[in-house]
């Protein structure tokens, strides 16, 4: 009878225990968690839009879900996500074009769609306060 070989031995991939988390990384990941979490937005959205095409009784139910604090705490985290991801996209446009992949630029970039995304949901936030 032959021998069994044994398996050859091969590296092992890397794996997140290996890596040391950096900002570049986290902000990629949280570009797929506002992906994901920008389908449910879009639900509360089309419900929003059902509301209002069914009367005043479904918008006036609507209108007090989304006026509740809890209801303005989902719809700020929906704005975040919303601008998060756009940045995101831009970012990641600018870096499919080969520009900005150096390790400063590249860091600016990632703080910059971070800080924008942060400043630009509260002044929209804060813009949309001072209409009312």
């Amino acid at each position: 009878m032959a021998d069994a070989k044994t398996p050859a031995e091969r590296p092992l991939s890397p794996h997140l225990q290996i890596y040391k988390p950096t900002l570049t990384m986290m902000m990629s990941i949280m570009h797929r968690i506002t992906g994901a979490a920008l389908y449910f937005g879009t639900v509360l959205l089309a419900a929003y839009l059902v509301a209002v095409a069914s009367g005043k009784d479904a918008y006036a139910l609507m209108a007090a879900v989304y006026g509740s604090w809890i209801g303005k705490l989902v719809l700020f985290g929906y704005t975040w996500a919303l601008i998060h991801h756009m940045f995101g996209g831009i970012r990641h446009f600018i870096w499919d074009t080969g520009a900005g992949l150096e390790h400063p630029t590249r860091e600016m970039i990632v703080r910059f769609s971070l800080i924008g995304s942060i400043a630009l949901t509260l002044a929209i936030w804060l813009f949309g306060g001072l209409v009312k």
